[in-house]
């Protein structure tokens, strides 16, 4: 049955609402958890996890892997470079891009920080549903969101356009 917008009865626009104040809730969450243990917020940090985990990414890449505008993507890296996080270095194909790396110590804190931000994810999950959801039902549930994103993502849907 196809969804209607007149006729809610399925509840997507409820899933709608649970899924996005979720998302700020948990993402607020790791925010604070990050704030005091690292002296870093949610953003950079995801940033951070991004370069690691890309090597090579240019401002566009983490832009686009966020579903965010190049210009604040921009600001975001400086202020990382700033701290000495992350350096732009020449692109060697390209000379009108850099590429990202992190230094040292921009490895050393998101290596820290994604152990914090799990431990915070795994209290938040378990105060909520249990011990067991890790093992019983974060798989499907974690599954369908991926499937989810991928699908968006595939369709270039909610991308920024300017």
């Amino acid at each position: 049955m196809a969804y209607r917008w007149d006729d809610d009865s399925t509840g997507l626009l409820g899933l709608f609402d649970d899924l996005v104040r979720c998302e700020t809730r948990l993402y607020n969450a790791l925010n604070d958890r990050l704030r005091e243990r690292h002296g870093i917020v949610t953003s950079q940090f995801e940033v951070l996890r991004h370069v690691r985990d890309h090597p090579g990414s240019r401002v566009g890449d983490v832009a686009a892997a966020f579903a965010i505008g190049i210009g604040a993507t921009s600001k975001g890296v400086d202020r990382l470079e700033k701290r000495g996080w992350v350096v732009r270095q020449a692109n060697p194909s390209d000379r009108r891009s850099s590429l990202l790396a992190l230094t040292e110590d921009g490895a050393a804190l998101v290596d820290a920080a994604e152990a914090t931000a799990g431990e915070r994810l795994a209290e938040l999950l378990a105060e909520t549903f249990g011990e067991s959801f890790a093992e019983h039902a974060l798989p499907a549930v974690a599954q369908a969101l991926s499937n989810l994103r991928s699908a968006l993502e595939r369709d270039d849907v909610g991308t920024p356009t300017g």
